[in-house]
């Protein structure tokens, strides 16, 4: 039966019955149906008001969201509430629990190693271990201040100062990204909450701009057009299909054969001092987010405070841009050594664990990676249970990979260098693909 006949008022009492046909017509920017456990959703209006951004929702318009509904949200009862008003219906008897591109087995074995996981508390977050963590920040950011303000502000002891707060701000930036993944607090207000502080505060940046764009990385890592880490505004063309695409039709924003030469001018240098900065103002004014903006300009004041006594007005804005100079060198390599080496490409629908595997690799568990990356070098585990504490990580790790094992899943673990190194090389190898297509087809 298709969905013509059945169809109820968004009351919340949908007593529709629809088949994926009519399901799947229903993907455009104001038409948007969700599949969650067989439960049909038109989330049209109400996608705007999602927490986690309105595109995350749009990512999955007219598909079966159950798996990432799952990663999501550690407190299914609650979200209920909100999907409830928005029920139309159900599939069809006859109707497969996922689209026929998926896989049924690696569905329910991912299913069972998730209840696992769940029944051996790896969702249980460790207060002390994050509560040492901020204090580490704070000790960092407080040692920093007092070196400068005792002994003086000579170059060497300048440099020292910048180190110190660059490392503090990349620590705060692993602090707050485990708020907001909801992963320290049982209640979802209270992640919500310190997030904001942590990345208001702490780091001077908007919790919502980081929402609504780190959450579509997750829904759909190395999507093309869908994920926004991979959006590169055409300085960079990446993984095996874009280089082609733009070659074909001959796009030459930038001499994309050198893109691994001037990836060391524009990515690391830039990306937080100047694009992240410019970004994320933009979408505060624009969206009139005035709390977060608040939470912006109090990490300003309080960083001013400490060092225009100091360094005067322009020696504290020199330091500041200094500081998220180097930042921005740790928080590129990090977070893209996991994932631009990687497969990237269009839409091919896969399951949450195969689409998650071919987008993320693991780097090698050392006290110091874990430190370093704020234990993203499990980024493979991350990917997969977002909402999971992340000193569990290597607790789930051996069956995740034993699960990959069984059904045929490339599991890539990495060393440090190798990681950072394959980095250069995919833009190189991406790069040629692009400068043979422009010459060739």
């Amino acid at each position: 039966m298709g969905g013509g006949g059945q169809q109820t008022e968004p009351s919340g009492r949908g007593a529709g019955v629809y088949t994926w046909e009519e399901v799947e017509k229903h993907c455009s920017k104001n038409d948007q149906w969700l599949v969650v456990n067989r439960k049909v959703y038109n989330v049209s209006q109400w996608a705007k008001r999602h927490p986690g951004g309105f595109r995350v929702i749009g990512h999955y318009a007219g598909e079966d969201a159950t798996e990432v509904f799952s990663a999501f949200h550690p407190d299914q009862k609650f979200v209920q509430k909100f999907l409830k008003p928005l029920l139309i219906g159900e599939l069809a008897a006859t109707e497969s629990s996922q689209d026929h591109n998926k896989k049924a087995a690696i569905i329910q074995d991912f299913k069972t190693l998730r209840e696992q996981a769940e029944k051996e508390g790896h969702f249980q977050a460790k207060p002390l271990f994050f509560c040492l963590h901020l204090g580490h920040i704070l000790l960092l950011e407080a040692l920093a201040w007092l070196i400068v303000w005792f002994w003086g502000t000579s170059w060497t002891l300048t440099l020292l100062c910048s180190v110190l707060l660059a490392t503090a701000q990349s620590q705060a930036g692993w602090l707050q990204h485990d708020f907001g993944h909801l992963s320290v607090f049982k209640k979802s207000r209270w992640n919500h909450l310190i997030h904001k502080l942590v990345i208001g505060h702490l780091k001077g940046a908007s919790a919502n701009w980081w929402n609504h764009r780190h959450f579509q990385h997750h829904a759909k890592p190395n999507i093309i057009m869908k994920d926004p880490d991979i959006n590169m505004l055409n300085i960079f063309v990446l993984g095996g299909t874009q280089p082609v695409e733009y070659g074909t039709k001959k796009i030459k924003f930038l001499p994309y054969n050198h893109q691994h030469q001037y990836f060391f001018l524009v990515g690391p240098p830039l990306l937080i001092p100047i694009f992240f900065n410019i970004q994320l103002l933009k979408t505060m004014i624009s969206r009139r987010d005035w709390v977060d903006l608040a939470w912006y300009v109090s990490y300003y004041l309080r960083y001013l405070s400490c060092y225009v006594p100091l360094y005067g007005w322009f020696g504290s804005l020199a330091l500041i841009v200094f500081v998220r100079f180097l930042e921005s060198h740790w928080f590129v390599w990090v977070t893209q050594m996991n994932h631009l080496p990687m497969e990237i490409d269009h839409e091919r629908h896969k399951d949450w664990l195969t689409m998650q595997l071919q987008a993320t690799c693991n780097v090698e568990q050392s006290s110091f990676n874990d430190w370093f990356s704020g234990h993203l070098n499990f980024q493979i585990e991350h990917h997969l249970f977002p909402t999971m504490p992340r000193h569990n990580y290597h607790l789930v790790a051996p069956q995740v990979r034993a699960l990959c094992d069984k059904h045929g899943i490339p599991y890539q673990m990495k060393t440090l260098w190798q990681a950072m190194t394959d980095v250069v090389r995919s833009l190189k190898t991406s790069g040629d693909l692009w400068l043979d297509a422009y010459l060739h087809k």
